[in-house]
């Protein structure tokens, strides 16, 4: 448990269990950006609990050294007790534990067919085993505007990118890195890490419900960089297949082309712009931080997208 000498140096009129939450985060990160983003809270927020807990604990907790930031001594002294105290507290909230081998519980998971593709057959895999008679129903991603209280009270979870949704906790998943998909004979194939070749392409487009234009579009213009696009398709799965049986080229996630480049004879091509990492989060409601069932769904999910392996960037 928490050390007592930290107890009683509290406020513990102003001390609440958010607060203990957000301390957990920023041990656990030592980083203010990234703590909001792992229990679901604004920046801003994030820091405004870290300044009331140096208050309240007459510690900085995280200091700048150089060019990143460090826990104080004290600051590491804390991590494991209060991990441990919460993991605790936790406990007295969740009613039972989930029994997931003789458990027919059916959950309800939104995500586009990228996430499908990558993580539903090996998370299948592993209920055929462990839990048999659990129902997964995924529902095809709607775009962000979708996700009002009402309808998120029908969800067990989301997978996206993107940004906290309200109502909604976030954890990373997996990253990924967009690169060219073409057919395996593409008669372009070794020169498309031109740049002049990249822009006489023609290009498949995916534009996801809920979205405007293709995400890499937007990245492509803010590097002064045009494409010729020749089709556009609702998802990265359906422009795979067009490119496997024509001369166009889909700039889509790597690990997707790397799923299907034997069944589809995909080649994967360095784009001659190097677009970074993306990052693929899972998305859980507020109202089930504390189910027995939803804690073991987020621990099965967790563990089949590491199991995914390191990003191998081209």
């Amino acid at each position: 448990m928490l050390d007592m000498t930290y107890i009683r140096l509290m406020n513990l009129a102003a001390l609440d269990l958010n607060l203990l939450v957000a301390l957990d985060a920023l041990l656990r990160e030592a980083s203010v950006s990234r703590a909001a983003m792992r229990i679901g809270l604004s920046q801003p927020a994030a820091s405004h609990a870290l300044r009331r807990l140096r208050d309240l604990l007459g510690d900085p907790l995280l200091v700048r050294v150089g060019p990143r930031m460090e826990l104080t001594p004290r600051a590491q002294a804390m991590r494991a007790p209060l991990a441990q105290a919460l993991e605790q507290v936790r406990g007295l909230f969740v009613s039972e534990v989930f029994d997931a081998g003789a458990s027919d519980r059916h959950f309800r998971l939104m995500m586009p067919d990228l996430a499908v593709e990558l993580l539903m057959p090996p998370l299948m895999k592993k209920l055929d085993s462990i839990a048999p008679s659990i129902r997964i129903n995924v529902v095809p991603w709607r775009g962000p505007t979708i996700l009002t209280a009402e309808f998120a009270r029908n969800l067990d979870m989301v997978i996206s990118i993107g940004n906290a949704f309200k109502g909604f906790h976030r954890q990373l998943l997996y990253t990924d890195s967009d690169t060219l998909a073409v057919r395996h004979d593409h008669p372009a194939r070794t020169r498309l890490k031109s740049i002049d070749d990249f822009r006489n392409a023609r290009h498949v487009a995916v534009i996801l419900r809920g979205q405007s234009d293709d995400l890499i579009d937007d990245w492509l213009r803010s590097k002064g960089v045009d494409r010729q696009i020749a089709l556009i398709v609702p998802s990265y799965i359906e422009a795979l297949h067009v490119v496997a049986r024509t001369d166009l080229v889909a700039f889509v996630p790597g690990r997707l082309i790397a799923a299907l480049a034997k069944p589809l004879s995909l080649a994967a091509i360095a784009p001659p712009i190097d677009p970074g990492v993306d990052e693929q989060f899972m998305f859980t409601p507020t109202r089930a931080q504390f189910d027995s069932g939803s804690i073991w769904l987020r621990k099965v999910m967790l563990e089949t997208a590491r199991e995914l392996g390191p990003l191998r960037r081209r």
